[in-house]
């Protein structure tokens, strides 16, 4: 597991939102307040990924107010993006401006302005329940970013979709790390850093119109997590071949197979496809819920019609056929 966790009904209720604020304001310095401090109701995972720092977290609603003395105390100057997942959150800037955000939003900031926020929680109190907000976080260094700097002063304070293209690529990145966090080492925390501005930096430069100012290994490592993702969200098309995944991203077929090389040596881009169908088939016929439906329909339901071709691919995968392998994992689940 990579990460630290913080759960509110761990700690005495007294010093619950005291030890929230403080891991909070390790990268993100701000005063906080709040009415829920009596009983305040937290989560927080945070994953140090070697210059980036990722966290999720849930609460109630808070108001965060940055000052200038705040501002002129920071040891270093850090990007925030906010990704927010239920809840909303305005922000002031001492500039003036203000923005404002819901799920499926980023906000931009900046440690290095002063502002004022609210994070509050979407809908009303059930049950004597709070709402929550909920998101992910990224802080990272100025420094890091492959962007000029007065580019990136364009974004601060500013509320972005990820709806698509980079954007929706990024929250994927920032969601899927929290749910694997568990599973993920200590020494893939690197890397996955190196993902999370790769990922940052497209975002930004894609919002600013200013994809050439980024390096060469960005643009390409970009490329594959669209690439990646493209795949993965068309796989029940049964048309998915290599030739329209390389159309979709308006790069020839030659370019697609060289990225493939060198991100996955010796599998081609057919091969993955078929690889990643079969896994997706493997799941659905160990699942009890889905154990009257035709092994047929499953395979169809994942691009893959032919019933002959599909159990001929099946037995060379995992050798064994597609209906043996379902009594088997049906009867270990009685």
């Amino acid at each position: 597991m990579i990460g630290t966790v913080f759960r509110s009904e761990d700690v005495p209720a007294e010093e619950r939102f005291d030890r929230w604020r403080e891991l909070i304001d390790r990268t993100r310095a701000s005063d906080a307040t709040t009415d829920h401090a009596a009983d305040f109701r937290a989560e927080l995972r945070v994953m140090e990924l070697g210059p980036v720092t990722v966290w999720r977290t849930s609460f109630p609603t808070v108001r965060f107010r940055r000052s200038v003395r705040r501002v002129r105390q920071a040891d270093s100057e850090l990007l925030h993006l906010s990704l927010l997942t239920d809840g909303g959150l305005t922000q002031t800037h001492e500039r003036g401006g203000t923005a404002a955000v819901g799920a499926g939003g980023i906000l931009v900031d900046s440690s290095w302005q002063a502002c004022e926020a609210l994070a509050h929680a979407s809908g009303p109190a059930v049950e004597g329940q709070t709402g929550v907000v909920a998101g992910v976080g990224v802080d990272l260094p100025r420094t890091a970013l492959p962007l000029p700097p007065h580019q990136v002063e364009r974004v601060l304070g500013h509320g972005l979709s990820v709806g698509n293209g980079t954007g929706a690529l990024l929250a994927g990145f920032l969601t899927g790390l929290d749910r694997q966090a568990h599973a993920l080492r200590p020494c893939e925390a690197p890397r996955l850093g190196t993902v999370a501005l790769d990922l940052v930096s497209a975002f930004l430069a894609d919002a600013l119109n200013a994809e050439t100012a980024l390096p060469a290994e960005t643009r390409h490592e970009v490329l594959v997590a669209r690439i990646r993702t493209f795949i993965q969200q068309h796989l029940p098309d049964p048309e998915l071949t290599p030739g329209t995944v390389a159309a979709a991203h308006h790069i020839s077929l030659g370019h697609l197979h060289r990225v493939f090389s060198e991100q996955f040596p010796g599998e081609t881009v057919a091969a993955w496809i078929r690889s990643r169908r079969l896994e997706r088939i493997r799941a659905e016929l160990a699942d009890v819920s889905l154990r009257t439906l035709p092994i047929h329909v499953v395979a169809g339901r994942w691009g893959m019609p032919r019933a002959s071709q599909f159990t001929r691919a099946f037995r060379a995968a995992y050798g064994i056929s597609p209906r043996e392998y379902r009594q088997q994992a049906l009867a270990g689940q009685t």
